[in-house]
């Protein structure tokens, strides 16, 4: 059976502020190197993450 994880809104918003602080970029910086494939693995990695919850946040209005 597969393993759900249930996350409130602002627990997501956290977690997206969180991987910013990470990598030390705001998400405009972040998208911006995404687009141009400047990012390591690591910022590509919290870039695919920030992605997800953007999805998980938009659907949750």
């Amino acid at each position: 059976m597969p393993t759900v994880i249930h996350r409130t809104r602002d627990e997501l918003m956290e977690q997206r502020e969180r991987l910013l602080a990470e990598v030390n970029m705001s998400y405009e910086q972040l998208r911006e190197r995404a687009a141009t494939y400047s990012l390591s693995m690591d910022e590509l990695d919290v870039w695919h993450t920030i992605e997800g919850l953007d999805y998980l946040l938009s659907g949750d209005s």
